[in-house]
């Protein structure tokens, strides 16, 4: 067991490391109100919080996250440019399958971050470059994905808009995807409502049923996806390579799928950025999946980087969040990405090695 001091103290080098890469330091409250940002989590945290209730206040949850009260309270005072850091607990439930008789994980631990507001289009790779050195001593293994790449590429299926975006929504949830995309790839056809003399029980009324029937119906008159699209979206949920190796691949399948073009692009611009910051692109996994097993505000580039240990959560992570801004913007954005280490863990790789 390392000792919290000795945590705290990892905690601070890294703050001051942050610090010194210009991230203005800012301390959220660590009892925030839960009826605005709960809808702003995706379901992982918004399942694990620490909801109360306030006699005065209304509800309230203990900070799981840094991002999101960072996010607010900058876009409540504009859209600049801006780097922000931060050191402090966060608090999240943990369930039995996320634990290791080895390595459980902690409901309560520290998070050191950064979050960068910026409009520089080498925004992410100089982010993914200071997380890259502050860990590079202790050898993690480096993933990177993008969320943006998946995402349009479900929003170009040839699908009526419900049923294109059931999907965007359970992206994030790849079980849940997978069956919906099965269901949308098989014939379906209306089935008919038989009229009865039993009175209406239940929540709904009887015009909310009736007009969930003919949207059920509705829905069963759509023609099936054609296998060629679950196909095409299974290489590109499957594709996974070494960074130095990925944009061919990603550009021999935006041949079939044209609406990936652009975020391919964009991909190979930031590898590019990224090695000409010195790092070796052939040590870091690219995973076209990385995204759908992080943060849900996540919508462009994401990153990980993880400890060979047994039921360890990774040792820091991190994304891009553009759409965030904009729903909390209120008519402002500005583009942004961030991340964060959790000290404790650094802690104890370095007191094994």
């Amino acid at each position: 067991m390392i000792p919290k001091r000795d945590k705290q103290s990892v905690g601070q080098r890294l703050l001051a490391a942050f610090r010194d890469a210009g991230g203005v330091e800012v301390a959220p409250d660590l009892l925030l109100p839960a009826e605005s940002l709960l809808d702003l989590y995706g379901e992982d945290i918004r399942a694990r919080a620490y909801v109360t209730a306030d006699p005065i206040r209304g509800e309230m949850m203990l900070r799981p996250d840094f991002t999101v009260p960072v996010v607010q309270a900058h876009m409540q005072n504009g859209a600049e440019p801006a780097r922000y850091c931060y050191l402090g607990e966060v608090f999240r439930k943990q369930d039995m399958g996320d634990t290791h008789p080895e390595n459980p994980r902690d409901n309560e631990y520290l998070q050191a971050g950064f979050e960068l507001f910026s409009r520089d289009p080498n925004a992410d790779a100089e982010l993914f470059a200071l997380f890259h050195d502050l860990l590079a001593p202790l050898n993690l293994r480096a993933e990177i994905g993008d969320m943006g790449l998946l995402l349009d590429a479900v929003a170009a299926l040839p699908l009526p808009d419900a049923r294109r975006d059931a999907l965007m929504h359970h992206i994030w949830r790849p079980g849940r995807f997978s069956r919906l995309l099965a269901r949308f790839g098989q014939p379906t056809t209306p089935r008919d409502f038989p009229e009865s003399d039993a009175p209406w029980a239940g929540l709904r009324s009887e015009d909310e049923m009736i007009r969930r029937i003919a949207r059920l119906n509705a829905d069963a008159a759509v023609a099936p996806l054609a296998p060629i699209w679950s196909e095409r979206l299974d290489r590109l949920f499957a594709l996974q390579a070494p960074a130095d190796q990925v944009t061919p691949l990603l550009r021999d399948l935006a041949q079939d799928m044209p609406a990936i073009a652009p975020a391919v692009d964009r991909i190979a611009a930031r590898l590019q950025a990224i090695a000409d910051r010195g790092i070796d692109l052939s040590a870091i996994t690219f995973d076209a999946s990385h995204g759908r097993t992080t943060l849900e505000y996540y919508d462009g580039f994401t990153f990980s980087f993880a400890a060979d240990r047994a039921g360890w959560p990774d040792v820091a992570s991190g994304g891009r969040y553009d759409a965030l801004t904009r729903v909390l913007g209120k008519g402002r954005e500005i583009p942004a990405v961030g991340g964060i280490i959790r000290p404790g863990l650094v802690a104890e790789l370095e007191g094994a090695a």
